[in-house]
């Protein structure tokens, strides 16, 4: 009996030592809790960015909405100035026009007069009819007319053929045109004859804006504005020519 006491004891050695790698294998469990505690940080970081993005987002699209709503009334008070007399505009029939309410038009303009003073003027119609380089321009300015006709509805020229209409707005609408579109135009020109030409090519875009929007003829509607810009723009570009 004796003899298997040291054998049971013995045994017992390996048995609980065999607790320790067991045991110890509780450290890299409990470890791992730190990086996944740490991975908090950059989520809970993120927030800063977030909302910076919201704040763009609030102010962003009412920007471009205001914008968008005053784009809107100025073509509709554009389109009226070319078709009635401006005493008999009214804010309501702008409104009207450009699915508003008036007191929208009263916060953006102030008035009827601060609207139409800025539809009378040519300065950014002007601008863009211009933009191209004096060898191109004849078939740049052709093609701005009926762009501007066929995709936007509205002629960037055209209400001065209605200057009779408005009385003594009439005139601010005259010289706004002279001094903002031929003068201007002019300024490009090289060669004698500069004011003489640039009102001749200007009066050839007035044509065509006129045949186009307001007799609305029916060949000249149908057929591509590339074929119409290669048989008119020719003749534009000779005025600009010494």
């Amino acid at each position: 009996m004796r003899a298997m006491r040291p054998a049971n004891s013995s045994s017992t050695g390996p048995n609980s030592a065999t607790m320790a790698p067991n045991s110890a294998t509780m450290a890299p469990n409990s470890a791992t809790t730190a990086p996944n505690s740490a991975t908090m940080a950059p989520n809970s970081a993120t927030t800063a960015p977030n909302s910076v993005t919201a704040a763009a987002a609030d102010t962003g699209p009412s920007r471009r909405d205001a914008e968008a709503t005053k784009a809107a009334i100025l073509r509709a008070a554009r389109y009226l100035l070319a078709r009635h007399a401006h005493a008999d505009i009214t804010l309501k029939s702008v409104a009207e026009r450009a699915g508003v309410s008036p007191p929208l038009i009263m916060k953006y303009f102030g008035n009827k007069d601060a609207l139409f003073a800025r539809v009378m003027s040519f300065e950014e119609d002007a601008a863009a009819l211009l933009d191209a380089p004096l060898a191109d321009l004849g078939s740049h300015m052709v093609r701005h007319v009926l762009v501007s006709q066929s995709e936007q509805g509205a002629d960037p020229l055209l209400r001065i053929v209605f200057a009779p209409l408005h009385g003594a707005q009439g005139d601010t609408l005259r010289t706004n045109f002279r001094t903002q579109v031929s003068d201007r135009l002019a300024l490009r020109l090289d060669g004698p004859g500069a004011g003489l030409r640039a009102e001749l090519a200007v009066s050839m875009l007035l044509g065509l804006g006129v045949m186009y929007g307001i007799a609305r003829g029916e060949e000249v509607r149908a057929t591509a504005i590339d074929e119409v810009v290669e048989r008119y723009a020719p003749a534009v570009q000779a005025c600009l020519t010494p």
